[in-house]
């Protein structure tokens, strides 16, 4: 399938179901690629500034190679452990690869997008396309040819530079070439980004590769010591591929992706959310793997020491203040809406200082807290003794109330940093968890033994698990046992676990399972001893991806489709974390 091109001159790919999109990243921008070698979102210079490439929801811009032949059939991998990405078509006439990558390690200011053709057998001519529009759609760059073959220009605050298209022709700021090769040879085309002056020279294709290629061999480990290394290794790459070099990790790369068709549940992700960074720090702690737990832990102490008791739920990736929620005039990807920012500035997320605290115990496992770090462990404890009574917008960011999750991972946090706390710290921190959780017990206690979602809210949710597999109370109590109960007869169908239920109907009419929701249930099986069971959970919710591997928040079990933000990297960690895990016999 070839590009639309509408009068006016804008090029634009039409959008494609979520399982079928790959993601390039750098730690400091990622690019989501469809089947037909299109870059249909690349925001710079960073995860959360104005898209170059923005057809994914609607607006203009593309960086494509396609093959010339209408026929053709498509497929992709990853190289082993990395976010270098092979594109792969069968046409009537020949087979064709594309390996595609963003350049690593990522710089901050400069994004350096690289494309590698070549042919397999046959002959498979492609298009080479390029037409940057950055601000969503709403900014032009005027190209010129140097002379030297290499195309540059400048539009919407940024510098960009193509070489390897020498032979292009230029129409109305759309650069388009059709490149043939024989089998066995090659073409290299680079796009270079940034905020400031280029550097005078382009790179040369082979360095880039050399070094993406070490830079990926260098910071991957290679699971061997989980149950899914391949799968551990992919996770552990996305997570790493969304990590910049101030430590924080974005939640997805996307904005605007639908939870829901039309539900207007859709929104901007591509911001650092402390649970989110939490989780993931925790999730490389668990296999040793201290690259990632170091990032963690620098992001979400520097925030504390700053902010203190006023933590926010969630930054920038620079650490400064999420914008607030405005829209494009874009038509949105089918279902969503163009929405830019997001609502978190408003909330209080108690169970993020629980996180914290999690985090920061996991670091000290590993013997990786220094002074700074504990001023910070200092910081959340002050916040959870503060504000612990207050309401709170909770893991769900739903309404404001005293949410039984909240409370119970602040226990679970203040437990687990104490066993690594000065004696005079630990006389103040255990009577601080254990009177959170008498009046957790006194109000949230179900008249079945579970825990149930707040002291107003007798229903059971499957974040309820989490506490007991981070240490509030123990794997075998009642109550955890009890709430383990609840979430399978409830909330579990066909393998797939769901959050809550939102009324008398089937749990699909409301949303899709929650992916999350999945691996901790197959952690709370492990923990239990039911070790086929929390397998079987494992392998159905670490399948529920598409053909590249990646995975979004929610999963449409009826259509076998991804729904929401795309990838979302909490997700990635959780089936991280349960592929050590089970690896191991249950901690007793």
């Amino acid at each position: 399938m070839t590009p639309a091109q509408p009068d006016g001159g804008e090029v634009f790919f039409p959008p494609q179901v979520l399982r079928d999109y790959a993601l390039l990243a750098d730690g400091e921008r990622g690019a989501v690629i469809g089947p037909r070698g299109d870059v249909v979102w690349l925001c710079a210079p960073q995860w959360d500034d104005p898209a170059v490439f923005s057809s994914l929801v609607g607006g203009a811009g593309a960086f494509s190679v396609t093959p010339l032949n209408p026929r053709y059939v498509w497929g992709g991998h990853y190289d082993d452990g990395t976010l270098i990405w092979n594109s792969r078509w069968v046409t009537t006439d020949g087979i064709v690869e594309c390996r595609e990558a963003l350049a690593m390690p990522g710089d901050p200011a400069l994004a350096v997008l690289m494309r590698h053709i070549r042919v397999i057998s046959g002959t498979a001519p492609v298009r080479v396309l390029l037409h940057p529009r950055p601000g969503f759609g709403r900014c032009r760059v005027d190209l010129s040819n140097g002379g030297d073959g290499v195309w540059s220009g400048e539009g919407g605050g940024l510098h960009l530079r193509v070489s390897g298209m020498g032979r292009a022709n230029a129409n109305d700021g759309v650069l388009q070439q059709d490149v043939q090769l024989r089998p066995g040879e090659e073409h290299h085309v680079v796009m270079e980004l940034s905020a400031r002056p280029l550097p005078t020279r382009p790179p040369v294709p082979a360095d880039l590769w050399t070094a993406t290629g070490r830079a990926w061999a260098t910071t991957v480990p290679a699971m061997n010591g989980t149950v899914a290394p391949a799968d551990a290794r992919r996770a552990y790459a996305v997570m790493r591929g969304m990590t910049g070099a101030t430590g924080a990790m974005a939640a997805a790369a996307t904005m605007g992706l639908p939870e829901r068709d039309e539900a207007k549940r859709n929104y901007d992700y591509r911001y650092a959310w402390i649970r989110d960074q939490c989780i993931a720090g925790q999730a490389a702690g668990a296999g040793g793997a201290t690259g990632l737990l170091d990032s963690s832990v620098h992001f979400v102490s520097e925030r504390l020491l700053a902010d203190g008791t006023s933590l926010k739920p969630a930054y920038t990736v620079r650490g400064g203040r999420v914008p607030d929620e405005h829209t494009l005039d874009l038509p949105g990807y089918p279902g969503g809406t163009d929405k830019v920012g997001n609502w978190v500035n408003g909330q209080f997320q108690l169970d993020s200082l629980g996180e914290a605290l999690l985090l920061f115990a996991t670091a000290a496992r590993h013997d990786h807290l220094d002074n700074r770090h504990w001023h910070a462990v200092e910081q959340a404890v002050a916040a959870i003794e503060e504000k612990w009574a207050e309401p709170d917008a909770g893991i769900w960011e739903l309404e404001n109330e005293r949410w039984t999750h909240s409370r119970l991972m602040c226990v679970a946090g203040l437990k687990a940093v104490s066993r690594y706390a000065p004696a005079t710290q630990v006389s103040a921190w255990g009577p601080l968890a254990d009177r959170i959780l008498a009046h957790t017990a006194d109000t949230c206690t179900h008249p079945s033994g579970r825990w149930q979602r707040s002291a107003d809210d007798e229903r059971i949710d499957a974040a309820l698990l989490l506490p007991a597999i981070r240490g509030a109370v123990p794997t075998g109590d009642g109550r955890s046992l009890a709430t383990a109960a609840a979430v399978r007869k409830e909330l579990l169908d066909d393998g797939y676990v769901y959050r809550f239920r939102h009324g008398p109907g089937p749990l699909a009419d409301a949303e899709g399972a929650f992916l999350l929701c999945g691996f901790f249930l197959a952690l709370t099986e492990h923990e239990q001893g039911n070790t086929t069971d929390a397998f079987r959970l494992f392998e159905r919710n670490r399948a529920a991806c598409g053909s590249p591997g990646l995975f979004t928040e929610e999963y449409d079990v009826e259509q076998r489709q991804l729904r929401g933000n795309f990838p979302q990297a909490f997700v990635h960690a959780a089936m991280l974390e349960t592929a050590h895990r089970l690896a191991r016999p249950a901690a007793p």
